[in-house]
């Protein structure tokens, strides 16, 4: 389990990046950092290194998984992988699913 006592503990939802280590894989935390004298953004990224189980080993590259953290395992492994994700939907919907689930809602 994840206890109080590590640290600030927290989940993510990340797409694995790849897996040349043994038992360990690498998430890609892409995101966008203001500059505010061009009043622009300017991409960034960080690497996150994640324990693997045996359960999960059959993970593959661009799989969807939900890490959290625990104490640190070695130098650069401060995350576990907890459960792997389904590939997400198109958010985008049509009007008739969109007019068919406001019905199925409303009764």
């Amino acid at each position: 389990g994840i206890n109080a006592e590590y640290g600030k503990q927290w989940y993510q939802r990340r797409v694995r990046d790849n897996m040349k280590m043994k038992r360990t894989l690498t998430i890609r935390r892409d995101y966008l950092h203001y500059i505010k004298k061009y009043n622009r953004f300017e991409k960034r990224h960080k690497n996150i290194s994640a324990h693997v189980s045996p359960a999960f080993l059959d993970l593959n590259k661009g799989d969807t998984v939900l890490v959290g953290q625990c104490r640190p395992l070695s130098k650069t492994v401060r995350f576990n992988v907890l459960k792997l994700l389904p590939p997400a939907q198109s958010i985008r919907r049509s009007s008739v699913n969109f007019k068919e689930w406001l019905t199925n809602f409303i009764t």
